[in-house]
């Protein structure tokens, strides 16, 4: 049986389509099989997957293919965030797990032992090498992300690697041979000069940008006057909580935290 026609045999697939950083819709619900399988017919998919055993089918649209007939895209985060307003949190994770894997492919082409070329592993969530038989697993990217506060204020920060007028937390990767709350203490004193004391992880969410998995907590002021890496953070401020700057949208980690959707 074919691609198409497998995906079209199976109604309980919930189908994604992605484009970059977003999510395609259509009349404000996930894709029907059928529109998901002309995309394939016109080639205008860049890479594509499907796990039965997930009922789920997901596909990366070319970034000059027209969307298909009905469909608009929305940002990633956006959908994400709908989810949460929903009460779906599964659905979530799924798109966030079929995106995860989409970028998994496209990154992992060809083995870094030997230079072959891989493919799907017929029994693990795999890439393999069909020369040596490397087989690679997806990595998940592990980071923090931390809104400090003081007494009725908050932490913020412009990234200085975006021009954009929004603020946000600091953040930042779990480096080698850290634990994670290693990794907390280091990225704020680093970034601001900060000292941050009671630390509390508040949750954690998938981030298919391209791999993280972002770990949220909440710290408390301890010490220190701030003085920003220039190389990273462009400024950092104080702000009271009722007297807040424009933050990130609703669906991304940060906005979670400053809004306290997450608790």
């Amino acid at each position: 049986m074919s691609i198409t026609s497998t995906l079209l045999n199976n109604e309980n697939t919930r189908n994604f389509i992605f484009r970059d950083k977003s999510i395609l819709l259509k009349d404000g619900k996930l894709p029907d099989a059928p529109t998901l399988g002309l995309c394939l017919q016109l080639d205008a998919a860049s890479d594509w997957l499907s796990e039965p055993e997930m009922s789920m089918s997901a596909l990366e649209l070319e970034g000059g293919a027209p969307n298909p007939k009905g469909c608009e895209d929305i940002p990633l985060r956006e959908f994400f965030h709908r989810c949460h307003e929903s009460g779906d949190e599964e659905l979530g994770a799924l798109a966030a797990r079929a995106k995860g894997l989409l970028n998994f492919k496209a990154s992992k082409r060809f083995c870094s032992v030997c230079g072959g070329n891989l493919h799907d592993d017929d029994k693990f969530t795999a890439r393999t090498c069909g020369k040596c038989g490397r087989q690679f697993f997806p990595q998940i990217e592990p980071a923090i992300i931390v809104l400090v506060s003081r007494g009725d204020e908050y932490l913020l920060a412009k990234h200085a690697q975006r021009n954009t007028d929004v603020w946000t937390t600091l953040a930042g990767f779990v480096e080698l041979g850290e634990t994670i709350e290693d990794a907390v203490h280091r990225e704020i004193f680093e970034e601001t000069g900060i000292r941050v004391k009671n630390l509390r992880y508040v949750a954690s969410q998938a981030w298919p940008f391209p791999d993280q998995l972002m770990l949220a907590f909440r710290a408390e002021y301890e010490s220190g006057e701030i003085r920003v890496q220039e190389s990273e953070i462009k400024a950092a401020r104080w702000f009271r909580k009722d007297d807040l700057p424009a933050i990130p949208p609703a669906g991304s980690v940060a906005h979670n935290l400053i809004t306290g959707v997450f608790g």
